[in-house]
């Protein structure tokens, strides 16, 4: 399952060479742009549809104001008197600089009323994802890149503004350009002026196209090995104090070029297809143009065009190869829009691994009794982590859960907070199976310490303020006290605005696990999860610490996952966890009776801490001397 899961979230985050199911992320697009109960953004999308149009109607007449004006300047449009011949090429002239200036004032138009609809598309679907993203499972974010993520939705986003804007407003427009310009020629010059136009666009096209797919490619290549290049800058990154403890600079540079080599590759060889298919464009459209050219010329000296009319070919053409020329890289990027809009939509379209029941309903904490009922748990079928194992908490106790690394410790806290489902058994909060109940009700009476503290690249108040938004500052005061940092906090410049740094690097391990405690004392649980709680702590602090988590515990429900025995002597219950199993329960005093696993533990303990005391006192010693001897 885990593997799996593993492979989804890489192809997800890599391009590959499977055929891209375009229509079906242009429909998901859509839903966006044609939203269900906004008919404000509806009439704004049919109004710009309509000015595209009527831009488009214009443009196209623009030749003809300027066919008559040429007749009328070189004799050939019938007109009897001098004030007539001098008159009407100033009005032609003139309308056709005002046809000029609708042309594009509608097209300003139309991009002014759609970019409401737009922007509000571009919002929701990043809101979407970000809302669905914090609905994945901790295993797809323990197992994706963060760094590659971002690239994945990053250039989804500036694929759909890509889109919007040259899918609905070049190629659409492009496509009814080409249909009314080849009416006009066959009305006008006739079947084979029509035809040779309409051969020499198709062909144009279908060369595009050809040739972009196989460049696409290349494109795949470069977006592959830049989010591989952007996943290991972020990563190396946010573990620079590793890199520099190993003196991995050297390293990481290297594995860094390698991916930038990659994409140098791949970005050349793109650029030379790319030089290939602008030279193979421009042969299409010359000859098209040149053949086309040469038959109006000779219609005019054959008498059978004017020479406006020679001019009106000439314009017609150029108006419809423009665009046309700028369709390859329109295409080009339309494709490559739709292959990263398809990424980020995978990642909509995404199962979260736990959900809510449809019937579920709020947990009601009373007492806070959990109980475990025979609960085994794999992450993947073939390595189980619990066995079976069945224990009660009852509410307003302590209960401590201890073992050596790997036993499945802090999975029990996982399983209670539902990052993950069980495969058998059930737990209970007061009766209250937790698959059957709302995920935000669980958690909202639950609180954690971890034993790996992440903090908000923000201030300590807000980071502290994370158990209780609405928090005022006696209450945040009162909670630092008692996770004893508020004179740590009060003796800094800035106080409860010091910003920690991302992760809260600026912090010591002690302090981000004391700001950690201060904001779980905030939110003010009813059930108390502490995993390692004081393991980054002195030992002096950790005493401290140690009476204020005693003290809230109080009248709640614990459960403790323990490193140090000293700190849970006074629990109402130990579970000694090995291999996933339950093998001993029981006090402090009646598991060192037993004299079993605990035991043992006990006794390591105690003369690792015997060491520690020795070295502490040799080192008194030492300094004591250098002081006298100074």
């Amino acid at each position: 399952m885990a593997s799996d899961e593993t492979a989804k979230s890489k192809d997800i985050l890599e391009d590959n060479e499977d055929a891209d199911n375009h229509i079906a992320t242009v429909r998901e697009l859509w839903r966006y742009i044609w939203p269900e109960g906004r008919l404000d953004l509806r009439i704004r999308v049919v109004l710009a549809m309509s000015f595209l149009v009527m831009a488009k109607v214009i443009g196209i007449y623009v030749p003809f104001l300027f066919k008559d004006a040429v007749d009328i300047l070189t004799g050939d449009a019938q007109a009897n008197t001098g004030m007539i011949v001098a008159a009407v090429p100033v009005g032609l002239i003139i309308g056709y600089g005002t046809a000029r200036v609708l042309t594009q004032a509608f097209g300003e138009i139309r991009d002014a009323i759609f970019v409401k609809v737009g922007q509000n598309a571009l919002r929701n679907i990043a809101l979407n994802t970000f809302r669905h993203l914090h609905l994945l499972s901790l295993r797809f974010h323990l197992e994706r890149r963060t760094g590659g993520l971002s690239r994945v939705i990053e250039r989804a986003t500036r694929g759909i503004d890509f889109l919007l804007r040259f899918m609905l407003f070049n190629i659409i427009p492009t496509i009814l350009e080409i249909v009314m310009i080849s009416s006009i020629f066959w009305i006008n010059f006739g079947f084979l002026y029509a035809l040779i136009t309409f051969v020499c666009l198709s062909s144009y096209i279908y060369f595009t196209i050809a040739v972009t797919e196989w460049r696409l490619k290349y494109r795949r290549e470069m977006n592959k090995q830049d989010t591989r290049a952007n996943g290991r800058a972020i990563d190396s990154l946010i573990n620079f104090e590793t890199v520099k403890y190993f003196t991995s600079e050297l390293h990481e540079a290297n594995r860094y070029d390698k991916s930038l080599r990659q994409y140098e590759k791949a970005s050349i060889q793109s650029q030379l297809s790319l030089t290939l298919l602008n030279v193979g464009q421009g042969i299409i459209i010359s000859g098209g143009l040149v053949a086309v050219l040469l038959m109006g010329a000779n219609g005019v000296v054959d008498g059978r065009f004017t020479i406006g009319e020679f001019v009106l070919i000439n314009a017609l053409l150029i108006q419809i190869y423009i665009p046309l020329n700028f369709l390859g890289f329109v295409y080009r990027e339309i494709k490559q829009a739709l292959v990263d809009m398809e990424k980020m939509f995978m990642l909509i379209a995404k199962n979260p691994e736990i959900k809510d029941n449809p019937d579920a309903e709020d947990l009601t904490v009373t007492s806070g009794m959990i109980e475990f009922e025979n609960v085994s748990f794999h992450y993947s079928e073939d390595r189980p982590i619990l066995k079976n194992i069945s224990f009660k908490v009852n509410g307003g106790t302590t209960t401590a859960v201890v073992g050596s690394s790997g036993a499945g410790k802090s999975t029990i806290s996982r399983i209670l907070f539902r990052f993950y489902d069980i495969a058998s058994g059930s737990v209970k909060i007061d009766g209250q199976d937790i698959r059957d109940v709302t995920q935000f009700s669980l958690r909202k009476d639950i609180g954690v310490v971890p034993q790996d503290t992440v903090l908000f690249n923000d201030s300590i108040k807000y980071n502290i303020c994370y158990g209780k938004h609405d928090a005022t500052e006696e209450e945040v005061f009162e909670a630092a006290k008692l996770a004893k940092i508020h004179d740590f906090i009060m003796r800094l410049p800035d106080g409860y605005d010091t910003e920690v740094g991302e992760r809260g690097l600026k912090l010591s391990g002690g302090e981000k696990q004391r700001v950690a405690i201060a904001r779980t004392i905030l939110k003010n649980p009813a059930i108390l999860l502490l995993d390692e709680a004081t393991s980054a702590l002195d030992s002096h602090t950790e005493r401290d610490i140690q009476q204020s988590l005693e003290k809230i515990s109080e009248q709640r429900t614990a459960i403790v996952i323990a490193h140090r025995l000293s700190t849970i002597i006074n629990v109402h219950e130990i579970l000694v966890l090995d291999d996933g199993e339950i093998i001993e329960r029981g006090n402090h005093t009646s598991l060192l009776e037993l004299g079993g696993k605990y035991y043992q533990m006990w006794q390591k303990q105690q003369q690792l801490d015997e060491v520690q005391q020795k070295l502490e006192e040799l080192a008194k010693i030492d300094e004591n001397a250098c002081i006298t001897e100074t």
